[in-house]
C-alpha cells in the first residue's frame, strides 16, 4: 500500500514548478529576464508547418511596356527599354539550368522590331541607279527581280566601292542581300571587258567560290537569269561527282563567263588543267569565314595562287592584262580570321564594310530556349510540328527547318517522323551527291513543309519562306547558332521568324547563358569579335 506524500512537500513542489525560471547569473529579483529572439524565417516556417499551407507568393512588380526577355518566372523578365550596364549583374533566367531540376524551364528573347535591320532607315527615294550601276544592269535586274525596288543598307554601302575597283571585305548579318551586292558589280565589270578567246581550255572571267554544292546551286539560280539578260554564260562546278562529271560540266559550249564553284571541284579541275584562271577579273569568296577555315584553307590557298589578284584599282584598268578584283563576304568573322586575311590581301588595299548588327542577336526574330531532358525532345518536337500543321490548315504559314548536329540523328529522327505520319525532307552531308541534288531547291519550292538537316543547310542558303527554325540539337558554337537563326527573318520574308532551341547538355547551357547575357546587355555575342569590326577608311 503506497503512502501519500506529505501535504507541505507537495505544496513546495507546485510552487517551484509554477514560479518563473531565472538564470543562475541573475543576482536579484529586480534583474530583467534574458530575451531569446527567434528568427522571423524560422517562425514563418514553423507557422507554415503547423498550418499545412504555404504562404501566398509575393507579387512581382513588372514595369509596363514591351518586354525584351520574357521568362517562365516573371521576376526575371526584362523590359525592352531597360539596358544593363557593362558591369551590372544580369539576373539570367538560365542561371540554374545546369541543375536537373531546371527541366521544363524556358525563356524567350522577344522581337524588338518587325523589319529586318538591313531595311531600316532607308529612304524611299534611294535606288540602284544612285549607286552607279549602268542601265543594262538595271534593266536586267528589273526583268529578273521586279520585286527588288530599293537597295538594302549593305548593298548601298558595298556596291559603290566595288564599282571603283576596291577590294572589299563585307561582314554583315545573314539575309541582308550580300549576294546581289557582289553579283551586280561583277556583271557590270564584265560588260566593259573584252572576251579574250586565246585560251584552249575554259577561262572564266568571274569566279564565285562557295563552300557547299547547295549554296552553289542557289548562287547560280540568282546569277544565271541576270547573266542571260546581259549575254553572259553562268555555270556551276560542284564536287563529289568524279572527274568525268567535272569534265562534262566544263566542256559545255559556249564556255562559262562566270563560274560558281566549290573549292574541291575547282582544285581538281586546276590540277588536271581542265580550267584556267588567267583571264579572271573578279573573284568572290562567299561565306569567306568558312572558306578560310582549316577544312578548306589548303584548297583555297592553291586557287588564290592560280589567280592574279590586283594590288590596287590601277591594276584593273588594263583589259588585255586582266587582274582579279577580290571580294570576301560573310555573316560571321570570328577571332583569328584577320591573320588569315593578311595572306589574301594587304590591309591597305582592302576596304572593310561591317554591319552594325554583325554578331548580334537578330532583333526581329523571336528566339525561345527550352530546358529539356534528352528523352523529352522527340515528344516536344512532334507536338511543335503537329501544331504548325494545324496552323497551316487554318491560314497561310511558312516552312520549318529542324537542325541536328549529326547525319545519324537526321536519319533516326526521320524514321520517328515517318511513324507519326509527318511528311518531311532530309538533307545531310553523308548523302550521295545524286540524292542531295535539288533537295533544298524542292524544299524552297514548297514540295514539303519540313526539312531535317545538319549545318550544311545553315550557310548562305536563301530561305525566305521559312517561318520556324527548331534546334533539335543545340549548335556547338555561337557562330553556328547565328547561321541557323539567320534562316528566318531574311530580307524579302513574308512571314515573321521564330527560333526554338532545345537545351539539354551542360555545354549547351553555357552557350545559352552567353546568348542571354548578350541579349540583356544589347551587345554582340562574345568570342566573335575580331579586327574586321574596325572598318578601314573608305577611299575614293
Amino acid at each position: 500500500m503506497a503512502l501519500a506524500p506529505p501535504p507541505r512537500l507537495s505544496l513546495l513542489t507546485v510552487r517551484l514548478l509554477l514560479s518563473p525560471r531565472r538564470d543562475l547569473a541573475v543576482s536579484g529579483p529586480d534583474e530583467p529576464l534574458p530575451v531569446v529572439r527567434i528568427p522571423r524565417t524560422l517562425l514563418r516556417r514553423q507557422e507554415q508547418r503547423h498550418s499545412g499551407r504555404r504562404s501566398p507568393p509575393r507579387p512581382v512588380l513588372v514595369r509596363p511596356g514591351r518586354l525584351l526577355i520574357s521568362a517562365r518566372r516573371p521576376e526575371l523578365n526584362q523590359p525592352a527599354r531597360l539596358t544593363l550596364a557593362r558591369w551590372e549583374t544580369a539576373p539570367l533566367a538560365s542561371r540554374g539550368w545546369k541543375n536537373r531540376r531546371a527541366r521544363w524551364d524556358h525563356f524567350s528573347i522577344e522581337r524588338a522590331q518587325h523589319e529586318a535591320p538591313a531595311l531600316r532607315n532607308l529612304s524611299s527615294e534611294g535606288s540602284f541607279a544612285d549607286l552607279g550601276l549602268e542601265s543594262p544592269v538595271l534593266r536586267a535586274l528589273r526583268e529578273v527581280a521586279p520585286e527588288v525596288v530599293r537597295p538594302t543598307t549593305v548593298q548601298s554601302s558595298t556596291i559603290p566601292p566595288l564599282l571603283r575597283g576596291r577590294h572589299i571585305l563585307c561582314a554583315a548579318e545573314t539575309g541582308s542581300g550580300k549576294t546581289l551586292s557582289y553579283l551586280l558589280p561583277l556583271l557590270q565589270r564584265l560588260l566593259g571587258r573584252p572576251n579574250l578567246d586565246s585560251f584552249t581550255i575554259p577561262a572564266p572571267r568571274g569566279l564565285v567560290l562557295v563552300p557547299s554544292r547547295e549554296l552553289a546551286e542557289q548562287v547560280q539560280a540568282v546569277a544565271q537569269p541576270l547573266g542571260f539578260s546581259l549575254g553572259f554564260q553562268v555555270r556551276k562546278l560542284g564536287g563529289a561527282h568524279g572527274m568525268s562529271r567535272i569534265r562534262l560540266q566544263l566542256s559545255k559550249q559556249p564556255p562559262a563567263d562566270v563560274l560558281v564553284a566549290t573549292p574541291g571541284a575547282l582544285w581538281k579541275a586546276l590540277k588536271r588543267q581542265l580550267v584556267s584562271l588567267e583571264q579572271l577579273s573578279y573573284l568572290v569568296l562567299d561565306e569567306a569565314d568558312t572558306l578560310l577555315d582549316a577544312s578548306f584553307l589548303e584548297l583555297v590557298d592553291y586557287i588564290l595562287e592560280k589567280s592574279h589578284i590586283a594590288e590596287g584599282p590601277d591594276d584593273l584598268k588594263d583589259p588585255f592584262n586582266p587582274k582579279a578584283q577580290l571580294v570576301l563576304v560573310g555573316a560571321t568573322f570570328p577571332e583569328g580570321v584577320g591573320q588569315l586575311l593578311s595572306k589574301v590581301a594587304s590591309s591597305d588595299s582592302l576596304t572593310t564594310i561591317t554591319s552594325s548588327k554583325l554578331h548580334c542577336i537578330m532583333p526581329h526574330v523571336k528566339q525561345t530556349f527550352m530546358r529539356l531532358k534528352g528523352a523529352e525532345k522527340v515528344a516536344e518536337l512532334v507536338q511543335i510540328l503537329k501544331q504548325h500543321d494545324r496552323a497551316r490548315r487554318t491560314g497561310p504559314s511558312g516552312t520549318v527547318l529542324v537542325f541536328c548536329n549529326s547525319s545519324s540523328t537526321v536519319n533516326w529522327l526521320g524514321y520517328i517522323l515517318d511513324d507519326h505520319k509527318i511528311q518531311h525532307l532530309r538533307l545531310q552531308g553523308q548523302m550521295p551527291a545524286s540524292m542531295r541534288a535539288g533537295i533544298f531547291q524542292s524544299f524552297q519550292k514548297g514540295s514539303r513543309d519540313i526539312l531535317l538537316c545538319t549545318d550544311i543547310a545553315s550557310r548562305g542558303l536563301d530561305s525566305t519562306n521559312v517561318e520556324l527554325v527548331v534546334n533539335y540539337d543545340f549548335p556547338l558554337t555561337l557562330q553556328d547558332y547565328i547561321h541557323r537563326a539567320g534562316r528566318v527573318g531574311r530580307v524579302g520574308s513574308k512571314v515573321p521568324g521564330t527560333v526554338i532551341s532545345f537545351v539539354t547538355h551542360p555545354w549547351d547551357v553555357s552557350l545559352v547563358q552567353k546568348i542571354e547575357l548578350a541579349a540583356r546587355r544589347k551587345r554582340s555575342l562574345p568570342g566573335l569579335e575580331s579586327s574586321v569590326r574596325e572598318p578601314l577608311p573608305q577611299l575614293a
